[in-house]
């Protein structure tokens, strides 16, 4: 076994990702060196996701997982599970090290000195961590805008995992935009727990945010991550239907498409008001990806409920729809409901929206079937393939073939044509 040698796995959002590629930075920065076997590591460290309890129980497996294959590794989880289990996790022999959500950033030092656990109390924090990555192995550039959420959402645990919000300051982002623009990047991605409350503690908004992004940046691209449907504003789609920048993906969080269930979650929208939303939208930008999240099997929700939601997808012109069955979340108000459904009801469910989603997705890849798009070539080829491989604003992904010089496209736009639907990716031909 290597001297502090370590696997990282993250789990969950995207932020969480960006957030683990930050620990792998530090941890190298500090003499860490990363392996790809747990018998060649000392520290498995483990950033994980408390979305569902299925994330937890993944968690749990991973860790005593890491222990049967090496009983030498020293097991380390951080993320919203250690910060909401803390205690419970300290009891478990196949955990060593417990590190906080706004500790995860300093797990270097930790483990440099032998702390085992740093767990802050998220919800006293009122300022935003700062932290930015240096990797520019990467093709898409993520930056990490916001924390928390001040939404009370019945079903979700994630506020007491990640606090208040809080927000990156405008001129930090511009400066690292530009710096990112500066080493190459040509997209920029930005992530949050919940980004639309950007600027919420500040008085200000995404909308604010995004005017100093197009006046300030290089950058060519950007790219937004989910949207509480509140947030979509006329203003805001004024701006971005203007915007040369801005990538037509969204991801509009919706959650139920019956009002009634909607009432019962927390969420203060009517299914009605987004599927106008969704219309605007498509009428707006050309061909844009509109994704979304379906909680299957709420509290409450009868079979009415249900054929409600079910009528109100299949009618709507989402894109794709991430689903999954409803999870009791220890300390929502959710979890104190009567009407909780049988796990088989609920799984039933998530597999009748998984079909729609499928067939909504095959309608959006016909769509842009033979249609010239914008793409940026990543800077390595596709693993299986061999192809170059590359994604369109709309967040397509595309393979091109038979090309020359592959190293010379990496990192760079082109028109390409969708000339052909490969499962769920395309191939594509410089125009």
């Amino acid at each position: 076994m290597t001297n502090k040698s370590f696997i990282l796995k993250s789990m969950g959002c995207k932020s969480n990702q960006f957030e683990g590629s930050l620990i792998i930075e530090h941890l190298i920065k500090d003499g860490f060196v990363q392996v790809k076997k747990l018998t060649e590591a000392e520290y498995f460290i483990l950033n994980s996701c408390s979305v569902t309890h299925k994330s937890d129980t993944e968690a749990l497996y991973l860790l005593r997982n890491a222990k049967h294959t090496n009983p030498d590794i020293k097991t380390v989880i951080t993320g919203c599970t250690a910060q909401l289990e803390k205690d419970n996790l300290l009891k478990l022999d196949y955990v060593d090290y417990v590190f906080g959500n706004d500790d995860k950033f300093n797990i270097s030092k930790f483990l440099l000195n032998d702390i085992k656990t740093e767990v802050t109390d998220i919800m006293t924090l009122g300022l935003f961590n700062y932290q930015s990555l240096d990797d520019v192995s990467k093709t898409r550039f993520s930056l990490k805008i916001q924390d928390g959420c001040d939404n009370r959402c019945a079903y979700c645990v994630i506020p007491f995992a990640r606090g208040k919000s809080r927000s990156a300051d405008t001129e930090f982002i511009i400066e690292q935009i530009n710096k990112a623009s500066d080493k190459g990047f040509k997209e920029v991605v930005f992530t949050g727990i919940h980004i639309g409350q950007w600027g919420i503690e500040k008085h200000q908004s995404l909308i604010d945010l995004l005017r100093e992004v197009e006046a300030k940046t290089k950058i060519e691209r950007y790219r937004l991550g989910s949207l509480n449907p509140l947030e979509i504003t006329n203003d805001l789609l004024d701006l971005l239907q203007q915007s040369d920048k801005f990538c037509p993906h969204f991801h509009l969080s919706l959650q139920s498409a019956c009002n009634k269930t909607l009432k019962s979650m927390n969420r203060f929208y009517k299914v009605e008001d987004y599927l106008e939303q969704i219309e605007d939208i498509v009428t707006r930008f050309d061909k844009p990806f509109l994704g979304s999240d379906i909680i299957a099997g709420f509290v409450g929700e009868t079979d009415e409920d249900f054929a409600i939601t079910v009528e109100n997808l299949k009618k709507s012109k989402l894109s794709k729809i991430h689903t999954f069955p409803y999870s009791i979340r220890k300390g929502t108000q959710a979890e104190k409901m009567e009407g909780h459904l049988p796990d088989s009801v609920k799984h039933e469910r998530a597999e009748i929206i998984k079909k729609i989603s499928v067939e909504k997705y095959e309608l959006f890849l016909n769509q842009n079937l033979n249609t010239v798009h914008e793409v940026l070539i990543e800077k390595h080829p596709d693993k299986h393939s061999g192809m170059l491989k590359g994604m369109t604003k709309n967040y397509l992904n595309v393979l091109i073939d038979d090309i020359e010089n592959q190293e010379d496209y990496f990192n760079t736009l082109h028109k390409v044509k969708l000339v052909q639907i490969n499962k769920d990716k395309f191939i594509g031909e410089f125009v």
